[in-house]
């Protein structure tokens, strides 16, 4: 039976660079992917020590089929892994690449990349935002002095409020180095 480990590691929808290095540092010490699940538990299995760059691409309908799509990556020559909340896992040894090699050829397609990310990850998250958290923020705000349960509910949503700020933020400023990277 081959040896496996566990770990938890979470990476923001902005960080999937990071995601990408930390899964390649992880091969050249001899722990392959295996399997990811919710909320960031990824499942590698023991392997020979070997640079392995690996890539994510977003999407959540896929480009057409999904065997047209996984054919594509394998017509490239990487090895597609699994899909993960919208996210393919696809990876390639270094031994077999010619240069730098990406699943994204230029700067306009890691962009659309982002983009795509963008409408199916962070829409919803605005809609939740402007329809949910602010609304309730404020309403419990005007019911702070009438019942203890409405101040506990203020700091939830007050620390919700901070989260998705700080995601809007973060999505941002990666966007506009992603932009100015051109």
């Amino acid at each position: 039976m081959a040896k496996q480990k566990r770990e938890f590691k979470i990476f923001t929808i902005v960080e999937y660079e990071q995601e990408q290095e930390y899964l390649r540092t992880q091969h050249k010490n001899g722990w392959k992917l295996v399997h990811l699940t919710f909320p960031g538990i990824y499942l590698f299995e023991a392997c020979e020590s070997e640079d392995v760059v690996y890539q994510l691409d977003y999407h959540k309908e896929g480009l057409g089929s999904q065997d047209s799509y996984v054919q594509m990556f394998k017509d490239c020559g990487w090895e597609y892994l699994f899909d993960f909340m919208g996210y393919s896992y696809v990876r390639k040894s270094v031994a077999c690449m010619q240069g730098d090699e990406e699943i994204f050829c230029d700067e306009n397609s890691r962009i659309d990349f982002i983009t795509r990310v963008f409408k199916g990850r962070l829409v919803p998250l605005i809609f939740l935002f402007f329809l949910i958290i602010i609304p309730q923020t404020i309403l419990q705000v005007s019911n702070l002095q009438s019942d203890p349960a409405h101040r506990t509910l203020f700091v939830v949503y007050l620390i919700l409020f901070a989260i998705y700020l700080y995601i809007f933020i973060r999505f941002g400023l990666q966007y506009r180095k992603l932009k100015q990277r051109r």
